[in-house]
Formats: C-alpha cells, sequence, structure tokens
C-alpha cells in the first residue's frame, strides 16, 4: 500500500518550510501568494489531502460531538429511537465530516463522563437527551464550559438551549379517538417517571381523560421495554374487570403487548385497542398493524445537531421547536366492545 503524503512532502515538492505549508493549506495570512499557489500545486500533484486529527487540533476543534447515554446496552438497541435519532445527527454532522462520540454509561458514572470529556477536550460540544426530573446535567455543563443542547423542552433545560418536539397532542388525539370509539377504561403502561418525558405522557393520557370525564384508567409501568410492557399486559388482562384499550409508552412496549393479548385469547381490536409511541417501521408489520403517533426521530437528531453547530458558532438559540408528534390510526384499535 502506498504512504500516505505527509506535509513534509509537500514541503519538500515546494521547497518551502513545512510551517509555510500549513499556513497555505489552512488559508492564514503571511505567506506570499506566489508561494501559495506553488504549495497548494504541489499538494494537489502529490495527492495529499488533511488528517482530520491534525486538522482538527490546528482549529482547536475536536471534531466530534458527544452522545452520553445512561441506559442499558440492550436497551439502546431495542429501542428504534435512538438508532433513528442518532442517525439523523450522523446526517448533519457527516456534511463535514465530523463525527458523533456516543458513551454509554450509568448514571451514577455520568457525572464523571462528562468531565472527562470536557477535561480532554473530546468532543465540541454535547447533546443532552433522557431529561429527568432534577437533572444536574445543564448545570454541570454550565460549570465544565462545555457547549450542551438539550433534546426536549425548553422548560427542562435551566437556559441552555434546546430543540423540542412535543408528544402531549399525539397522546391527546389518541385518548379522544379511544373515547370517540366507546371506550370508558383506558390503561396506560408507561415509561420510566424518572424521565421527563415519560411523565409528560402520563400526564397527558391523564388530563384527557379527565377532560372527557372519564375515570382514571390503571396504570402500570413498563419501563419502555418488551419485557415490561408485555408483564404489564398480562397483568392488566387478568384484571376482574380489565380494560378495552391500553396506551403504551412506546413501540416497544406495545408491540410486546400485542403478542400477549394473542396468547391470552383477546383479539386486537375486537376486545382490546392497542396505542404505541413512536412510530417505528416495524408498526406497519405488527399484526394487526400497530395505532401509534409519530415522531421523527431522525429529524430530531438532524436539527439537534445542526443547533449545536450553530451554538459552536456562537449564535444565539433560544429554543428550536419542531412539529408535533402525530397520531397514526390503524386497525390495533376500534370500537369498544359491547358488555
Amino acid at each position: 500500500m502506498a504512504r500516505r503524503p505527509t506535509i513534509a512532502d509537500v514541503a519538500r515538492r515546494a521547497g518551502v518550510s513545512r510551517t509555510s505549508v500549513s499556513f497555505a493549506l489552512n488559508d492564514r495570512p503571511g505567506i506570499a501568494e506566489e508561494t501559495k499557489e506553488r504549495i497548494l500545486t504541489a499538494a494537489a500533484e502529490l495527492g495529499w489531502t488533511p488528517s482530520r486529527p491534525a486538522r482538527a487540533l490546528s482549529l482547536g476543534k475536536a471534531g466530534a460531538f458527544g452522545l452520553v447515554l445512561a441506559r442499558e446496552p440492550d436497551l439502546i438497541g431495542a429501542d428504534l429511537f435512538f438508532p433513528a435519532f442518532i442517525a439523523g445527527v450522523e446526517v448533519a454532522l457527516g456534511e463535514r465530516g465530523d463525527g458523533l462520540m456516543v458513551h454509554l454509561t450509568t448514571p451514577e458514572r455520568e457525572q464523571s463522563v462528562y468531565e472527562r470529556l470536557a477535561a480532554d477536550r473530546r468532543v465540541d460540544g454535547v447533546l443532552l437527551t433522557d431529561l429527568r426530573h432534577d437533572d444536574p446535567r445543564p448545570a454541570l455543563t454550565h460549570r465544565l464550559g462545555l457547549p450542551a443542547v438539550v433534546v426536549g423542552q425548553s422548560e427542562w433545560s435551566d437556559g441552555l438551549t434546546s430543540v423540542s418536539l412535543d408528544d402531549r397532542p399525539a397522546y391527546v388525539d389518541a385518548v379522544r379517538c379511544l373515547a370517540e370509539l366507546g371506550h370508558r377504561r383506558i390503561a396506560h403502561v408507561e415509561g420510566p417517571q424518572e424521565f421527563r418525558h415519560a411523565h409528560r405522557r402520563r400526564s397527558a393520557w391523564e388530563e384527557t381523560l379527565r377532560d372527557l370525564g372519564l375515570p382514571g384508567g390503571p396504570v402500570l409501568p413498563g419501563g419502555f421495554t418488551a419485557e415490561g410492557g408485555a408483564r404489564a399486559t398480562r397483568e392488566l388482562l387478568l384484571l376482574a374487570e380489565p380494560p378495552t384499550a391500553i396506551v403504551y409508552g412506546n413501540d416497544l412496549a406495545a408491540t410486546a403487548g400485542l403478542s400477549v393479548a394473542q396468547e391470552l385469547g383477546v383479539p386486537v381490536p375486537e376486545r382490546l385497542s392497542v396505542v404505541g409511541y413512536d412510530d417505528n417501521p416495524l408498526t406497519r408489520y405488527t399484526h394487526p398493524p400497530l395505532s401509534s403517533a409519530r415522531a421523527d426521530a431522525r429529524g430530531w437528531g438532524e436539527a439537534a445537531a445542526r443547533t449545536l453547530d450553530r451554538v459552536l458558532a456562537g449564535e444565539e438559540v433560544a429554543h428550536v421547536v419542531l412539529p408535533p408528534a402525530e397520531f397514526i390510526p390503524r386497525a390495533s384499535i376500534g370500537p369498544a366492545p359491547r358488555p
């Protein structure tokens, strides 16, 4: 394999110092135009291309954004939101050759990860997802001088720039649709309530039931996991008075719920209506196809990365609001069963 040309090679070919080559290639003032042209010609003839680490160092940039996830690795792989979100971030970063550094950790070790990223200058900035109640990370990044963008509501950001996608309208529409179909006992299988977005979804479900004059249906934890969704669904369907509809915290839990209903001989949607959240591509291929809430996870990731880029460029960006999630009815919902 041929050796990659270096700045030293370009300098020898052009008959100048390596410092002059660096100035010319980085378009810095201080060298004659004729010398600059000779250097650029030599670089082109040799097929020289910049080394990303060296260029990042010369510009005082890491050339990467950070994403720290305090979740179990298996859950990250199973929940299709994060692969789509990360793909969106990569689309934005890939346009200029930068990358995304993803760290999986635990809540207990989370602070040390951010401190190391800031101290070692491994990233130019970070994206904060999965905001929790009393989340220390916005204040922590302020203290570390680490540029950050919050992926969530502006009221969660502690003064940082935020990029939000409102999930409440989709939940409200889902519950209202079920009520119009005659459902009066509508349960909720919730995500982890330490996450503010999971709590927000539960609140939307509760408030809509109350606004419609319906009784507060049973609620059980599902943890955004297939195991949690299956366990909660089984418990709900074995109640003396089981719900006729279940709204889940995400599609993964809802898909597991569909499987449990079939196992217990509860037909969907004839006796049970099911609604998920995220509208991942698999929802169209469940049996029956799963009603869900369409949230553009990839677009959210792309918008978050572009917003962090603007923050790093020194722009004042207060809050970016994306189109809200949209309820997508499919064959997993139907009229409430008659007594």
